[in-house]
């Protein structure tokens, strides 16, 4: 017989742990009598005394620690809570809260979770990777906590990122919470106020950067995918400067993805094609002008020009109707000093400096936010789009809801109530006119959990982008035409672990295909896809 864990160790351990829900039979064999209440409740018991203390909490914040405290505790009702309330507590696990616990992250730190890697281990980071209990990981989230959000460099606290996402992997696509790992890269901080604070938890120093850097980085690489060949690694929050640095590294070399560039452009353009519908138009009709030129831009720009080819455009014809707004202006072809991303998307225009201006200059159909410029969508903004068109498409995807470009109610308000609006944070449904407007997050929530399903599920060799494109007609196809008359450009989140279960078979799908998966391909991918998802229940003894 397989040796068991008994006593507190067993409450201890979260995926052993089933609390008062332990039948008398695995009290006695657990050796657990006495070190529990004597009464034997179950899983659905367990979650409604749990969400009633969540409910009573006052602050979002508060609500964030007792569910960590709970996934500290006990992964299975953790899970259960989540999957089964999961628009009521995404937010809270998720964004926007979860920027205010990574910026509270020294204040509340109470368990250990994760894997911390830091500068001071370069030569010894296979050491710290065996250190991780866990013999399997499917899946790892990476951050060096630099671009935390909208938020900035919050160093360590930035590990609640990675927890907060693999949560959903978990919760809204299934992946096993065991064979996951969040991790934190800490090479140090220039944020001053951390540099200063007698009690964070990183390291106090200013950050690494350079040839250091990225050898460091490499070197974690190289030792995750020596313990784990088949491991899947989702590079998330990194500054924009090594965020497209890494990507084109190793894009080619290793089966990974950049979820704030890649997950973020499948969502939008999943959006887009929801809207496109909604206009009774296409892609390759709309013309896109971006409020920012950084890691969702430049992705979401990316992915329009590959829908927009495989509607039949030059690759040309397919990047004449996408624009750049970002610090400077409008990006144009006379401006000196541009980068890649920007001399791709820079036109023969007349410079402007305002966003109201550009608009009137390029006359875009849609224009999306991703510069984290908290009312930059106002209300003369808004206005001049519905002026210009029947029905604009407003996408204010920047977050946490603090640095949101516009709130629902003010796109609904100064359009008149045609625009086609999606957002990165929740937002409220808005009454105008006698109609009622159901706004979504544009979220990467919608896309992530499933592409990582279908990565999973195919272990591929390289994860070719083609499979982002795969992950938003999917997602787009989900979307109803009662959504689409209640303002919703995206499909209910309590549908996600369906519609998680078609990505993830897109993106498989996709990965057979093109020739990179690593395993035979099942004679029902869907069904395989079913088969292989955690569900959050405990197992008998």
């Amino acid at each position: 017989m397989k040796n068991i864990s008994v006593g507190t160790e067993a409450l201890d351990d979260p995926f052993v742990n089933q609390g008062t829900a332990f039948s008398r039979e695995a009290r006695i064999k657990r050796k657990l009598r006495g070190l529990l209440p004597p009464r034997v409740t179950t899983l659905e018991h367990q979650a409604k005394r749990a969400l009633e203390r969540i409910r009573q909490a006052e602050e979002p914040l508060q609500k964030y620690e007792i569910l960590s405290l709970i996934r500290h505790r006990n992964a299975t009702l953790f899970y259960y809570l989540l999957e089964n309330n999961i628009e009521e507590l995404m937010p809270i696990v998720y964004t926007p809260t979860v920027g205010k616990a990574c910026q509270e992250f020294d204040r509340i730190y109470s368990e250990p979770e994760g894997l911390y890697v830091t500068i001071e281990d370069k030569g010894s980071v296979q050491e710290v990777i065996n250190n991780w209990p866990h013999d399997d990981v499917d899946m790892i989230v990476v951050t060096d906590g630099e671009r935390i959000l909208g938020l900035g460099d919050l160093g360590a606290g930035g590990m609640g990122i990675p927890i907060g996402k693999l949560s959903l992997y978990t919760a809204c696509a299934g992946l096993n919470p065991a064979r996951s790992l969040p991790v934190l890269l800490d090479v140090g901080t220039n944020n001053q106020g951390l540099l200063h604070d007698p009690l964070y938890l990183g390291l106090q120093q200013p950050r690494v950067d350079g040839e250091e850097y990225y050898a460091f980085v490499q070197e974690f690489i190289e030792a995750a995918k020596a313990r784990w060949p088949q491991v899947i690694i989702q590079f998330e929050d990194f500054a924009n400067r090594h965020a497209f640095a890494l990507l084109d590294q190793w894009k080619d070399k290793t089966a990974c993805f950049n979820d704030d560039i890649q997950g973020t452009a499948a969502v939008a353009v999943a959006g887009f094609y929801a809207a496109a519908r909604a206009k009774g138009s296409s892609l390759s009709e709309e013309k896109f002008l971006f409020l920012g030129a950084g890691e969702a831009a430049g992705g979401i720009a990316d992915l329009v020009v590959e829908a927009r080819m495989k509607e039949g455009l030059s690759q040309e014809e397919a990047i004449n109707r996408i624009f750049l707004f970002d610090s400077h202006g409008l990006v144009t072809k006379d401006r000196e000093g541009l980068t890649p991303l920007k001399q791709k998307f820079a036109h023969e225009l007349e410079p402007q400096s305002t966003f109201l201006d550009a608009i009137g200059e390029v006359k875009p159909t849609a224009i999306v936010g991703c510069a984290a410029q908290a009312g930059s969508f106002n209300a003369y903004v808004l206005s001049a789009m519905a002026r210009i068109n029947e029905r604009p498409i407003i996408f204010a995807l920047s977050n946490p809801t603090s640095r949101s470009e516009c709130t629902a109610r003010e796109a609904y308000t100064y359009t008149e109530g045609t625009c086609l609006f999606a957002s990165g944070s929740p937002f409220p449904q808005v009454e105008l006119n006698g109609k009622t407007f159901i706004p979504r997050q544009s979220n990467n929530s919608y896309v992530f959990p499933g592409i990582g399903l279908g990565l999973v599920t195919a272990s591929p060799r390289v994860v070719p982008q083609s499979v982002f494109l795969s992950a938003a007609e999917a997602l787009s196809k989900k979307v109803s035409d009662e959504d689409l008359e209640n303002g919703s450009l995206f499909p209910s989140l309590t549908k996600i672990r369906e519609v998680s279960q078609s990505i993830a078979a897109a993106v498989a799908e996709e990965c057979f295909t093109a020739g990179v998966a690593g395993v035979p391909k099942p004679k029902d991918l869907s069904e395989a896809i079913q088969a292989a998802m955690y569900k959050p229940v405990y197992a008998q003894i």
